[in-house]
């Protein structure tokens, strides 16, 4: 939170805004809140995908990822409480209006618990495995 924070202060003081001000931009209803469970499912998918099968493509993929949940939700993908938090404090096209980031905060909340439980069933935690093992000699949790 703080980190994100942090980079909204340096955003706006290079464009020569105040450092924080409150958005005024509205982000609410069904269709915003469902972006958010999606973008946020899809971004914790992505990383529990790639931690457990390729853990250096997780900066790529992430980035990637967001990249294009950008353009594919009408939210615009926040997909990170920090996030959220942090762009109610600039006023700006990418900002959320303070009253509406409780309800994105629970649709990403909710959005990150469904692909946890996805990815625990899809891809369990492999017990007891060397990086040398076979995949088929291990134990699975």
């Amino acid at each position: 939170v703080a980190g994100a924070f942090a980079g909204v202060a340096a955003a706006n003081t290079m464009f020569g805004e105040p450092v924080f001000f409150a958005s005024r931009q509205a982000r609410q209803g069904a269709a915003q809140l469902g972006s958010e469970f999606v973008a946020t499912f899809g971004l914790v998918a992505v990383i529990w995908g790639c931690a457990r099968l390729s853990p250096a493509a997780v900066p790529f993929a992430v980035a990637s990822y967001i990249s294009s949940a950008y353009w594919f939700t009408a939210s615009t993908s926040f997909a990170n409480p920090a996030v959220t938090l942090a762009r109610s404090a600039s006023d700006t096209f990418t900002g959320i209006r303070p009253t509406d980031v409780p309800g994105f905060v629970v649709a990403q909340l909710a959005g990150a618990a469904a692909a946890t439980a996805l990815f625990r069933w899809l891809v369990p935690r492999r017990v007891g495995m060397d990086a040398a093992d076979a995949p088929g000699r291990c134990r699975v949790e």
